[in-house]
């Protein structure tokens, strides 16, 4: 009886195996990929599912745009060529059990920016979700986990650096924010994130070399020129804080704080009729708070001169 009990369970355990992997079979198939220029791609995941069998695998290609499916069943097979950086291919075949298969030849086409597979797609949106958490330790961690997954999806690093920048270390910020100017050298928003870091690390000339690798017009976050106005107006060069503290006043008209800096910096200047108008301003939103006492005071000083 335990014998028969025993090979019934060997049984059951072998129909499970098999059911898991019923693809398998004494078919053989290989193809190469290449981009629209004929230059072989490496590193496309090949994704092969037996549409009979309901269940696949995946490989991936070498340096020649190789790749190879051997030991799979006969039949249909749905076949998917997946890529960062480029836009994905879909294919279906007709597998021979016996003899041999067509080699299948595919290109695929290189696309400005990233393309998203689901399975990226769900990767980031993992890393995202611990990221606003508050868990920039392990964020980083699935962020980089993708990179060594999908290399070519270099803007993942940008992620990195926020995480960085939550952690108030700044040097790792900058390092990895860097990795995308290396490929977007233009992108204003990264060349900001790196000159606040700099700003926030107290190294203002840092800063200023940075923020001043954009174009003053193209600046369009108050916060942003906020904070160089005030690193200005620190170092007492007022009339380069007046031209900041202005820009952040008409990009957000309600930004009070700026509005009270730019008071403060025509005061500064001797421009007393600008400054009394900038405070009377500054009263029309902010009539009843502490700082409002301040700027009356202010103009009480200013009219009776």
């Amino acid at each position: 009886m335990k014998k028969t009990v025993t090979l019934g369970l060997f049984i059951l355990f072998a129909t499970t195996f098999l059911a898991a992997q019923d693809y398998k079979g004494r078919a053989r198939i290989k193809g190469f990929v290449y981009d629209k220029k004929g230059n072989p791609v490496e590193g496309v995941t090949v994704k092969l599912f037996s549409v009979k069998a309901q269940d696949g695998f995946e490989v991936e290609t070498d340096k020649q745009g190789k790749w190879v499916a051997a030991w799979i069943r006969g039949g249909k097979w749905n076949i998917d060529f997946q890529k960062v950086g480029y836009t994905p291919k879909k294919i279906s075949v007709n597998v021979k059990t016996y003899g041999d298969n067509p080699v299948i030849e595919v290109n695929i086409e290189k696309v400005e920016g990233l393309v998203l597979t689901e399975d990226l797609k769900a990767q980031l949106k993992e890393g995202n979700k611990l990221f606003e958490q508050g868990k920039n330790q392990e964020a980083v961690e699935k962020y980089k986990s993708i990179l060594e997954k999908f290399p070519e999806a270099y803007i993942v690093n940008r992620n990195i650096g926020n995480c960085y920048f939550k952690m108030e270390k700044y040097d790792k910020a900058v390092e990895y924010y860097k990795k995308v100017l290396e490929e977007e050298p233009d992108n204003k928003d990264l060349i900001m994130s790196i000159g606040n870091c700099y700003a926030n690390q107290g190294k203002s000339d840092l800063a200023f070399e940075w923020y001043s690798k954009i174009e003053f017009e193209k600046i369009d976050d108050a916060t942003v020129l906020y904070n160089i106005g005030t690193d200005f107006y620190n170092l007492n060069k007022f009339e380069n804080a007046h031209k900041y503290y202005q820009r952040a006043v008409e990009v957000n008209p309600d930004f009070l704080d700026s509005l009270y800096q730019l008071g403060l910096t025509h005061l500064n200047m001797g421009n007393n009729e600008k400054a009394v108008q900038v405070f009377e301003k500054y009263l029309e939103k902010d009539p009843d708070s502490q700082r409002a006492e301040q700027v009356k005071g202010f103009l009480d000083y200013l009219k009776k001169k």
